[in-house]
This record gives structure tokens, C-alpha cells and sequence, in this order.
């Protein structure tokens, strides 16, 4: 009866990286919580730099999902995606939510104020616990503690729809190779190796954007061709003058 009653309330908490503390949370009698887990792991927190305290991002969200989905909990991975992979293994690793903040900062639809220079574009992007954010949301820095954040300038990215289209072009992926056939799947299929290299970077310097083939632009080239021919001579005459007939 008491589960059923707590199911019925939500609840963030966090956040925090230990097992013994979801245990203890979890054991307090609180609507069933949603459990952030990360410490110094996002990409503009300064934590670890400031305090000394931080996690391994991954290793937290294995250890803290085990504590929490035995006692009927959930868990936020909060923090270290770099990359569509990353989130892959989140949910690998046991996490019930991804929260996302540097991935998706720099699009129309993220937060932050909008600046341009040298006729580029770019959105300000900053930690919750940086000074930026205590100045905009408490008054300021209080006096027994520092800044654990960063403001950061992100090259603008457009709408975020493509990105998201990635994303989740990634995940499923991921649940492809691995046999699971539902997200919730991807935990159970999953085996973690420590590896020293994780990526072979041999041409990393050298990659460029998606290039259209030559066969494709010449089509696209003809078609416009086409298109403005059959505009030119759909288009009334319009009288003109002896320089615009010359031309």
C-alpha cells in the first residue's frame, strides 16, 4: 500500500553518485523519486576543478540504477554526453532519463541570449551553479561559497530538429546491435569493456561536411535550368531600354 501511494507523487531529488545514498533516499518515506545522478561530469561544471568532487559519470549511473530499480526508483544520467553514443550507453548503464545540456545548447530552441561577431552567430550557454546563473536567479554569489559553473559562447546551430533526428538515429541504432528490441531493453543487452581507445582518429583532421555527389548536383543544376527557363517563358514582356535589351 505505502508503494502505491508513493507511485502516485513525482519527485526530483538529486544530485548525487552514491549507491548508499540512493538507498537512503529511496528509504524515505517521499513520493517514489526521480534521482539525478552525475557530479562534475557536464560540460560547463566546474565542480571537480572548485571541490575535488566529482564521480566517473558512467560508473555512477551502473551503480546508482542498481539501488534505485531494486527498490522501484528511477534515475536522471545528468551530464557527460558528449555524443550520441554517450547517450546509448546511459541507457546502457541502467538510466531511465538523459538530461541533455551542452548537446542541445546553440539551436534556436536552447535557452540563452544570442550574440553575433565577425558575422558569426552565437548563444550563451552557462552551468546552473556558475555565476551567471546565481546572478540571474538569486541575486548573486552567496558569500560562503564560489562559483561551480562556466559561461561559455556556442556557435550557432540552427533548428534543432536535424540534431534530434541524430540522436535518436544513434539510439536506435545502438539497441539494433545489441538485440533490444524495446529501450527499456538496452540495460539488459548491454556489456561495458574498459578500453584505452575508443575512437580511431587517424583522419579526424581531415574530415569535411556531407558533400552532394557531382551526378546529384548536375540533376539539381539542370532542374533549376529547367525551372527558370520555363519562368522566362511563362513571364510577360516587360517593356525596356536600350541598355537592359543590350544585356
Amino acid at each position: 500500500e505505502r508503494q502505491k501511494e508513493r507511485k502516485k507523487g513525482k519527485t526530483v531529488l538529486g544530485l548525487l553518485v552514491s549507491e548508499l545514498t540512493f538507498v537512503f533516499l529511496l528509504s524515505l518515506p517521499l513520493p517514489l523519486p526521480r534521482l539525478p545522478v552525475g557530479i562534475g561530469s557536464g560540460a560547463v561544471c566546474t565542480t571537480r576543478k572548485q571541490t575535488g568532487v566529482g564521480y566517473p559519470q558512467l560508473s555512477a549511473v551502473i551503480e546508482c540504477a542498481d539501488a534505485a530499480h531494486g527498490l522501484s526508483g528511477h534515475i536522471i544520467a545528468d551530464g557527460g554526453c558528449t555524443c550520441p553514443g554517450d547517450i546509448a550507453k546511459a541507457f546502457g548503464g541502467g538510466a531511465d532519463f538523459v538530461m541533455l545540456g551542452g548537446m542541445l545548447a546553440g539551436h534556436d530552441e536552447s535557452g540563452g541570449q544570442t550574440i553575433e561577431r565577425d558575422g558569426r552567430k552565437y548563444k550563451i550557454f552557462y552551468g546552473m551553479s556558475s555565476a551567471t546563473a546565481m546572478h540571474k536567479y538569486a541575486g548573486g554569489v552567496a558569500e560562503y561559497r564560489s562559483s561551480e559553473g562556466k559561461t561559455v559562447e556556442v556557435p550557432y546551430r540552427g533548428p534543432i530538429e536535424k540534431t534530434i533526428q541524430d540522436f535518436l538515429g544513434g539510439v536506435r541504432s545502438a539497441c539494433t546491435y545489441v538485440g533490444a528490441a524495446h529501450l527499456k531493453e538496452l540495460s539488459k543487452r548491454t556489456t561495458f569493456i574498459r578500453v584505452t581507445m575508443q575512437l580511431n582518429q587517424v583522419f579526424s583532421q581531415n574530415e569535411v561536411a556531407h558533400r552532394v555527389p557531382d551526378s546529384d548536383k548536375s540533376k539539381d543544376t539542370a532542374g533549376a535550368a529547367t525551372e527558370a527557363g520555363e519562368a522566362a517563358a511563362n513571364a510577360p514582356a516587360v517593356p525596356s531600354d536600350g541598355a537592359g535589351a543590350a544585356e
